[in-house]
């Protein structure tokens, strides 16, 4: 099944992408800062963005200098391409000759949106044109209607590999996503790159290892402090339950003792009047 760039039109381009996917300072950061990335860290003379959408990669590069193009499959798409980059992007399928040779082929978010054999001629086409591939495919979001390709990375890697290209295990392209990966043609024996990806496999794996070894150890941490935390609650409730009980007592003391006053103070009240009793009878005597 082949798949129409009439899809992409402007209900796509409006909903499909997250916040509505047009030329305006947003987006166009966005791909200025990608722009920077590229040429600090690869700094490429001629890119193709395959699968450029609306050019805005192609417009950051060319105004840094690159000699950058573009194609897409959706006329809509090219169409809204800013005027000065409308001689550098057209209307074509990224399976199709790109009729010369780029230092880098850029293709970001593309693939998934094309059935599994259109997606490997792809590849077969990038690889045909290019040693050196910047590549993202979401391995998410299948609810989006035009994702028929949605696949993990390795599986990407697998298809790349069979033309001889290889991640760059150095390179760091969590830039663009999470999931991006920088391939490059790779003439050396195979032992060399597994050597490279045994290097890398081991620094994550590692790195990895010592991460869960804090968290336990964090984890473990919070439980006593926790526990301390239980302890001092439940001292700081029984004391708080002698104050009380101690308060009681106190009060219970304290009627007690003004119990006894009034009595005292009874008792010598009669006792007084007695006594008074008695001498007034001696002096009429």
């Amino acid at each position: 099944m082949a798949i129409s760039g009439e899809l992409f039109d402007a209900w796509y381009y409006q909903t499909g992408c997250g916040s509505p996917y047009q030329r305006n300072d947003h987006w166009l950061d966005i791909f200025g800062a990608l722009a920077d990335r590229i040429i600090a860290e690869i700094a490429p003379r001629s890119v193709m963005d395959a699968g450029c959408a609306l050019g805005m990669l192609v417009e950051q590069l060319r105004a840094r200098g690159v000699d950058a193009e573009g194609v897409d499959i959706s006329e809509y798409a090219i169409a809204q391409a800013d005027e000065s980059v409308r001689p550098y992007v057209r209307v074509a399928s990224i399976t199709e000759p790109f009729g010369r040779r780029y230092d880098l082929i850029v293709c970001i978010e593309v693939l998934e949106h094309m059935p599994r054999a259109d997606a490997e001629a792809a590849i077969a086409n990038m690889c045909a044109w290019s040693d050196d591939i910047l590549f993202s495919s979401s391995p998410y979001d299948h609810k989006e209607a035009t994702h028929l390709n949605v696949n993990p990375p390795e599986y990407w890697a697998e298809r790349f590999a069979r033309h001889g290209f290889f991640r760059d295990v150095d390179f760091d392209a969590s830039f663009i996503t999470p999931w991006a990966v920088r391939f490059r043609r790779r003439d050396e024996p195979l032992h060399r790159i597994v050597r490279e990806y045994e290097r890398r496999f081991w620094a994550l794996w590692d790195a990895n290892r010592q991460l869960r070894e804090l968290a336990l150890d964090q984890r473990n941490h919070l439980a006593q402090a926790i526990s301390r935390r239980e302890e001092a609650e439940r001292l700081a409730g029984e004391r708080r339950d002698y104050a009380l009980r101690l308060e009681a007592e106190i009060a219970r003391k304290d009627a007690h003792i003004a119990y006894l006053e009034r009595l005292i103070h009874r008792l010598e009240h009669g006792v007084i009047m007695r006594l008074l009793r008695l001498l007034g009878g001696r002096r009429r005597l």
